[in-house]
């Protein structure tokens, strides 16, 4: 992971902008799941590596735009750019990282180039569907899904894909997995914000609620309500939740046992993702991710 560190700055400092590498050295560049399934899959080389820094860069890059779109002030735990810097460099550093991003993915075989460019179309996609979903409660499972396979999923199945062209392995068998271990992935952080305290999360408890985000644990718990509380629900919608609004909530979830539901939703994903490749190491991340203290 250092070394992926290591040509990421590279890449940066090619562009010979102090500012811009001085803003990039400020970021947290977190566990880099996207490039353990590509070591895990293509093996360790200076190829590898390389795409390995590719995809981080541009997943950084779309990290930088979300947290201007959201307002975050703290990413992973850190101040984020935009916090630091405001939101007029955040931008323009995220626009710096996608483009070197496309710079460097052209080296690469057609083909690779083809898969990752074309889910970076797909994620902006995914962000605007995500802002345009926010503008009132949502109550349909299905475009949740398709948000979330478009801004977070797509990427990960581009990783795995792209390190299966690389290695000379089926892709599409690895695209089913990058796809169900990426919606996977969503659905388990969406959890997350709900049970875990502002400590563990490195950002405020609960706060997807707050900032728009009909998460899956909501959807679920809205089908299951009588017309008075989902009315109560969705009047808290994007609201600075108060402990009394937060204690109800989280008892209607206990109520009805939503989380246990949405823990289940996401482990037949992950089952999807195991049952499409033969590969014990790649089972292994879904089962870490998802068999986990709630």
């Amino acid at each position: 992971m250092d070394k992926i560190d290591s040509i990421m700055n590279e890449f940066v400092a090619s562009l010979g902008f102090d500012h811009a590498l001085n803003m990039f050295s400020k970021i947290n560049s977190g566990k880099k799941l996207r490039s353990k399934l590509i070591l895990k899959i293509a093996g360790l080389n200076e190829a590898s590596l390389k795409l390995c820094a590719v995809i981080e860069i541009i997943h950084l890059a779309s990290l930088l735009h979300d947290d201007v779109i959201d307002s975050s002030d703290v990413r992973r735990g850190s101040p984020s750019i935009n916090a630091l810097f405001g939101t007029k460099n955040a931008i323009m550093l995220g626009d710096i990282l996608y483009s070197k991003g496309f710079n460097e993915i052209v080296k690469f075989d057609t083909k690779i180039a083809d898969i990752v460019s074309e889910a970076v179309c797909k994620l902006s996609i995914g962000e605007m569907m995500d802002t345009l979903l926010g503008d009132k409660f949502n109550t349909d499972k299905e475009k949740y899904l398709k948000m979330i396979y478009l801004k977070t999923a797509v990427l990960i199945e581009a990783s795995a894909r792209s390190a299966a062209v690389l290695a000379g392995l089926d892709e599409q068998k690895y695209a089913i997995y990058g796809k169900n271990l990426g919606l996977a992935f969503q659905i388990v952080d969406d959890i997350l914000d709900i049970t875990q305290d502002s400590l563990k999360l490195g950002k405020p408890a609960m706060n997807d609620y707050k900032e728009g985000k009909t998460t899956l644990p909501y959807i679920f718990l809205y089908d299951k309500l009588l017309p008075y509380d989902k009315e109560k629900l969705t009047s808290l919608f994007k609201k600075e939740l108060n402990s009394a609004d937060i204690a109800w909530i989280k008892d209607k979830f206990n109520e009805f046992d939503i989380i246990n539901l949405s823990i289940n939703y996401a482990k037949d994903l992950g089952n999807k993702a195991t049952s499409a490749v033969d590969n014990g190491e790649l089972k292994n991340i879904v089962t870490s991710m998802i068999d986990r203290d709630f």
